[in-house]
């Protein structure tokens, strides 16, 4: 790997991690509202593909060993295991490679922003109310206010839209 590939992929792991301290809990979910679904939007619209996969493997990767790179300075196996983070965190090497593959030729805002909204918040959420009925034993009509309706339309959508802002115009 060229040096140049390699420096942008370890920066976009370390976003990664630091963007999961700033995260704010909501007092009816499990669920936090962080930056880090803005710096995997951007990783996945910055990054190749095969380059993108690699970054969230070892982020995951980098938790599960017990270093608090996850939301809110957690880490370790129960939280992948757990209600919010099976689901998520093993659904971002899917989403945002996804993203990745799908995101075209072109830096376009409107062509980065429509693609990371139709591409990665249906899979991420997808497995994550997956995760989260499976860990807790919750029914779908339960699930969804707690883990996916509040968080859509005020801050995934928002996020998307940062990210491809910032996708244009940033030069790596």
């Amino acid at each position: 790997m060229e040096a140049r590939r390699l420096t942008k992929m370890a920066l976009l792991t370390a976003l990664l991690c630091i963007s999961a301290y700033i995260s704010f809990p909501l007092p009816f979910s499990p669920a936090m509202v962080t930056a880090l679904t803005l710096v995997a939007t951007l990783t996945g619209l910055l990054l190749q593909p095969k380059d993108a996969f690699i970054v969230f493997i070892i982020y995951v990767l980098l938790g599960a060993v017990g270093l608090p790179v996850f939301v809110g300075g957690t880490a370790g196996l129960g939280k992948l295991l757990g209600p919010t983070g099976g689901g998520f965190i093993f659904s971002w090497p899917i989403a945002y490679t996804l993203l990745s593959v799908f995101k075209g030729s072109k830096k376009s805002f409107f062509s980065y922003a429509w693609r990371s909204i139709v591409i990665t918040i249906p899979v991420v959420y997808l497995f994550g109310v997956a995760g989260f009925m499976i860990v807790t034993k919750t029914e779908l009509w339960a699930a969804l206010p707690v883990v996916m309706f509040p968080f859509i339309p005020g801050g995934d959508i928002v996020k998307c839209l940062v990210a491809s802002w910032l996708a244009t115009k940033i030069k790596i």
